[in-house]
């Protein structure tokens, strides 16, 4: 058999991002992407679309930045017009994923407000439904989380407000747009190695991927008898602007070191994930947990 040799393409995968040591200063709570340094990689150079997701509309989460930029960047040059959530103060990173996925040819609806609200979770789902008529994908990502060394520290407004964002927002989307999703509709959930590994400092925040994953199986025999697939993604260290905004200067300055690949994800490295959850290709699967934890995965 005659081998290959051309391998322009294949590159080592420990050296496909940053490695720490990290220069990143602390940032303000949510954080920015302009802040970031190294700023991250969510495929705008790299990510080339295939035509798998043509003329669907996907309502993502926290598409302002990070995973969810990157995933709203991805679905665009896959031919998805797509509908972001985000934070009022967030606007400049919005602005930015409107630019991304305007660029790929593709419709953007911007809906800032805060997902702690029960109110503007279900103005949000509208807004979906009255711009395109339907959602075929709901990517429930954004997350909110805070760090301390003692559980006496943790306060129950922060508590929470990770409740609400993580879990508490993901049960009222998946309310709002499920019964309203057509057979071969897709849900999709953030969760994390948090739920199998959590880390001590990171306690409410652990809690609720843990209980994405057992939300995402519980809701999966329901929801596929609308014909419709729910699954996520957990993924372990990616570098955004919730790090540098939530996290000790120190924790910071290594984060990722821990990994196989000595180094924490791009979102670019995730969205891959998100495109074929949400694709065809996957057709057959639901329920399931897709780990992508550079190697730390321990389930």
């Amino acid at each position: 058999m005659e081998q290959r040799s051309d391998t322009a393409d294949v590159e080592d995968p420990r050296t496909q991002g940053p490695t720490p040591e990290f220069p990143q200063r602390p940032i303000a709570r949510p954080g920015a992407e302009h802040e970031m340094t190294p700023t991250a990689d969510h495929g705008e150079d790299s990510y080339r679309g295939a035509d798998r997701l043509r003329d669907r509309v996907a309502l993502i989460t926290g598409g302002d930045s990070g995973i969810g930029r990157a995933v709203a960047l991805a679905y665009a040059r896959e031919g998805a017009d797509v509908v972001i959530s985000y934070l009022p103060q967030e606007e400049r990173d919005a602005a930015e994923t409107e630019r991304l996925v305007t660029s790929a040819g593709r419709t953007v609806v911007k809906v800032p407000g805060d997902l702690v609200d029960q109110r503007y979770c279900e103005r949000l789902a509208q807004a979906a439904f009255d711009r395109f008529g339907r959602v075929d994908i709901l990517v429930n990502n954004a997350a909110f989380q805070s760090t301390h060394e003692t559980i006496e520290e943790f306060s129950t407004a922060e508590f929470d407000r990770a409740f609400k964002t993580n879990v508490y927002a993901m049960f009222w989307l998946c309310r709002a747009v499920l019964p309203r999703m057509s057979t071969g509709g897709v849900i999709i959930n953030t969760a994390s190695i948090q739920a199998y590994d959590p880390s001590p400092e990171l306690l409410p925040y652990a809690a609720t991927k843990g209980a994405i994953v057992n939300f995402t199986k519980a809701l999966a025999p329901t929801a596929m008898k609308r014909g419709v697939r729910v699954n996520a993604v957990a993924p372990g260290p990616v570098w955004t602007p919730l790090i540098p905004s939530t996290m000790p200067p120190e924790k910071v300055k290594s984060f990722g070191a821990d990994t196989t690949f000595g180094r924490p994800a791009q979102p670019a490295e995730l969205a891959p994930l998100y495109v074929f959850l949400a694709s065809n290709d996957a057709r057959f699967v639901t329920g399931e947990v897709f780990g992508a934890t550079g190697g730390q995965t321990p389930f």
